[in-house]
């Protein structure tokens, strides 16, 4: 029996472990699904939910239930009053939790969409903080908040009151039908249809049998709440199913080919970069450039297998990227985007992408390879900075040459870069395009979106992108030559689209 206790005790924490991993992966899935449309942390307080229901007093008093029917049963076999009088209790106590369930249901769920909308707004409001204070906004974004948590604290008030009213109800019937129970326990004793034990039998197991609905009644609120959390859980993790592990490929060294590739956002029908068709060899890069909204951004999510192609592929050695897991693809791939955000926690850490341990050597390979190990060795702690929260405790200069270390630990073969010198200097500049005559020179391809020249630099293919649909392929000084307007000022690459043949 010890054993068995060990095991089950052992097997509990393992269970949990497995459930919050999976709801976390969840979570971070989503939005690549349906974009702006997912619930946000509202999964992880939904099993937070169930578990604490679980874990407390709910489930036994619903498990106790079925009791409730072979209490009656002896109540009957007392005398046929008796059982009647308590089965007339029982059916009172139950209407009421059936009333207790239909009246608690909409507050509840109301009380969580106030709840989800109330948080998300709090989110947002804190990483946006400096945004918000600068233009005024407080005020009226404190409005909003307060109206969202108005309707909160009304719904869930409701559904307390609810279930907090009915629940004292039951307990004064509970205890009105327990001197029912007496009562016509006394009149039986008196016309000599019954004994004295009898009144005191019947009066403890009719108490047994209403304490049993008593007891659920007051656990409802709970059970509600649980069951939609539940119901949500089940419908998110039914539409992105847990991942399968595919066959390990071989690391890619050789090409990257994009064939008549297209992709939309996720959640959403509109393609934005359509007809894109370029490959390129171990060793070479790319600069894709264009104006603002032409397909740049989500053409480099799709390189980088954020996105999935809506149609046509993107291959490395001729494997597409859904054939690697996410942890195998992001060895071999990285990606610096637009919007550079750090973890919490310290520099070396984010530069290793937070594996345990982190591997010294990697890390400052990385690091020097970025050019920007002396810039972390100047910081207070050098490597065991911390960022502070989203990176804040950095300027945004030092966050993004931060970023493009991480962009290039364990030497990945396709280093995906949008917009990487938008917050450097000079010197951050030279240090980005000697990183990639570096990545060059070690046989990996190299892809950045760009505005400014400088952060062309160090490649020898440009790819145009304009309206979303590539306009052109080629060599960097053919492309140039021919898509450049002369009077554009040197810091600003200026495109004039649709001119030239396509790639």
């Amino acid at each position: 029996m010890r054993s068995a206790a060990a095991s089950c005790s052992a097997s509990a924490p393992a269970s949990t472990r497995r459930s919050a991993l999976r709801v976390y992966d969840t979570i971070v899935r989503l939005p690549l699904k349906i974009g702006g449309k997912s619930e946000g942390a509202q999964p992880v307080r939904d099993l937070d939910t169930v578990r604490g229901f679980l874990s407390g007093a709910g489930p036994s008093a619903l498990f106790d239930l079925p009791w409730m029917p072979v209490y009656l049963a002896i109540c009957f076999l007392f005398h046929t009053y008796i059982g009647l009088t308590a089965l007339a209790g029982a059916i009172i106590l139950v209407t009421l939790t059936i009333v207790t369930e239909l009246r608690t249901r909409q507050p509840t769920r109301s009380a969580t969409q106030f709840a989800m909308a109330r948080n998300t707004l709090l989110d947002a409001s804190r990483r946006n903080a400096e945004a918000i204070t600068a233009m005024g906004m407080t005020g009226r974004i404190a409005r909003r908040w307060n109206d969202l948590n108005r309707h909160y604290v009304a719904e869930s008030g409701r559904a307390g009151d609810v279930a907090g009213g009915l629940g004292a109800a039951s307990k004064i019937l509970r205890l009105l039908l327990q001197s029912s129970i007496l009562a016509v326990g006394a009149w039986l004793v008196i016309h000599g249809e019954s004994t004295p034990g009898i009144i005191i039998a019947g009066s403890i197991l009719g108490a047994r049998a209403l304490a049993l609905v008593d007891l659920a009644i007051a656990n409802w609120r709970g059970f509600v709440a649980a069951r939609q959390s539940w119901q949500r859980l089940a419908r998110l993790l039914a539409h992105l199913p847990a991942r399968t592990e595919p066959m390990p490929l071989q690391p890619p060294a050789k090409t990257l080919v994009v064939h008549n590739a297209a992709v939309s956002p996720p959640g959403e029908h509109k393609v934005v970069c359509q007809d894109v068709n370029f490959s390129l060899a171990a060793g070479k890069a790319l600069g894709v450039i264009g104006p603002t909204a032409s397909g740049k951004s989500s053409l480099a999510r799709m390189l980088v297998g954020v996105w999935t192609p809506a149609r046509g592929s993107v291959r490395l050695d001729g494997a597409t990227l859904d054939q690697w897991t996410p942890e195998a693809l992001g060895r071999h791939i990285c990606y610096l985007p637009q919007d550079v955000e750090l973890f919490p926690g310290n520099v070396a850490q984010n530069i290793a992408r937070f594996e345990d341990p982190p591997h010294p050597e990697a890390v400052l390979a990385a690091a020097q390879a970025a050019g920007v190990h002396e810039l972390i060795v100047n910081l207070p702690d050098g490597y065991e900075t911390s960022v502070g929260d989203n990176g804040n405790a950095l300027s945004a200069g030092q966050a993004q040459r931060i970023a493009l270390a991480r962009a290039l630990y364990r030497d990945p073969f396709l280093v995906v870069l949008d917009e990487p010198n938008s917050n450097l200097d000079a010197e951050g500049d030279e240090a980005l395009t000697r990183a990639i005559l570096a990545v060059r020179a070690r046989g990996a391809i190299v892809v950045v979106v760009a505005h400014r020249p400088s952060a062309i630099a160090g490649v020898d293919y440009i790819l145009v992108m304009a309206k979303g649909r590539q306009q052109q392929f080629g060599p960097k000084e053919e492309i140039l030559n021919r898509v450049i307007q002369p009077s554009t000022p040197p810091r600003t690459l200026k495109v004039v689209p649709g001119e030239g043949g396509g790639g």
